[in-house]
């Protein structure tokens, strides 16, 4: 297949292969160029001691998963495919590993193989491919096959992964959380009504024409986005829960101590110098008081 050749994939297409044929499915990745823009303005609002380049990096791949659907479901051919399919793979990868690394503390080594097992993961579901009676592996050419859930298949080590991650988080009582927890969820609708585009295609109709379900798709993922490029503004912050005993939880002032706490505590051995020096002195005291005693006692009670 050559890149100029056209990809007729969803419902709304069908076979036309003019440039407006997908006027709801180009129109909503609106949605991704709204929801990374807004993620960039809230980098913006941030201190600028609370961001950093990663802050920056995801909402323009957010931006360029818009740029590229919206070519792919202008144009349709293979070219524009790899332009919509490449940076939302890529933004999966840097937010996984920004989310190993930057959210559960994962060290930099043990992040990187674990990105590479989920690429081999999700390479192999790329191959997944369903006929009416079978399921099967790296068979392209079986009769009958195609992408299996119109292709959602590829796109489960994601949910999966966004799912554990969450979990984690929560357990942990991190503030991304319930960010991350929320767009896994959303998610996960928007991946069922991807997988529902042709199989409702003759059921959903706008102004008579097919419209499908891909247009919702694109609008509830990049609510997903947003959520999980708001979830990482929170990359750092140590909860209450887990702060070190005895230490402040951060944003928390430690209390200041009392003049007791403040004066350092005298050594054994100080101590006892400084128990026997008094107790010198409290008998040389009692020393010198006892001859006035009886020097005044005749005085008092014999006269001269």
């Amino acid at each position: 297949m050559t890149f100029g050749e056209h990809v007729f994939l969803y419902c709304e297409r069908g076979t036309n292969p003019e440039l407006l044929a997908e006027p709801l499915n180009a129109l909503s990745n609106i949605a991704f160029l709204l929801a990374g823009l807004a993620g960039l303005q809230l980098v913006l609002w941030r201190p600028q001691e609370q961001r950093n380049g990663d802050h920056f990096l995801l909402p323009v791949l957010v931006l360029f998963i818009g740029l590229g659907s919206l070519s792919f479901h202008l144009f349709a051919d293979q070219g524009t495919e790899l332009a919509d399919v490449v940076p939302i793979f890529v933004f999966m990868l840097v937010y996984l590993g920004f989310a190993l690394n930057r959210f559960l503390g994962v060290p930099p080594g043990t992040t990187v193989l674990l990105l590479i097992g989920f690429t081999a993961i999700m390479a192999m579901t790329g191959q997944v491919q369903c006929s009416d009676n079978a399921i099967s592996f790296f068979e392209p050419e079986m009769q009958g096959a195609k992408p299996c859930l119109n292709g959602s298949v590829f796109y489960l080590p994601a949910l999966a992964a966004m799912i554990i991650i969450g979990l984690l988080l929560h357990e942990r009582g991190h503030k991304a959380a319930p960010w991350v927890l929320w767009a896994a969820a959303i998610f996960a609708v928007s991946l069922t009504l991807r997988s529902l585009d042709l199989a409702l295609c003759d059921k959903i109709l706008i102004d008579g024409r097919k419209a499908g379900t891909h247009f919702a798709w694109h609008l509830l993922n990049a609510l997903a986005l947003f959520l999980l490029l708001r979830a990482s503004l929170e990359a750092g912050a140590v909860p209450a829960a887990t702060a070190p005993l005895g230490e402040p939880a951060k944003g928390e002032a430690k209390p200041e101590a009392t003049p007791a706490e403040a004066a350092p505590a005298p050594k054994p051995a100080e101590a006892l110098a400084s128990s026997g020096e008094e107790a010198a002195k409290e008998s040389e005291t009692a020393g010198e008081e006892e001859p006035k005693a009886k020097e005044e006692k005749p005085k008092a009670f014999f006269p001269a």
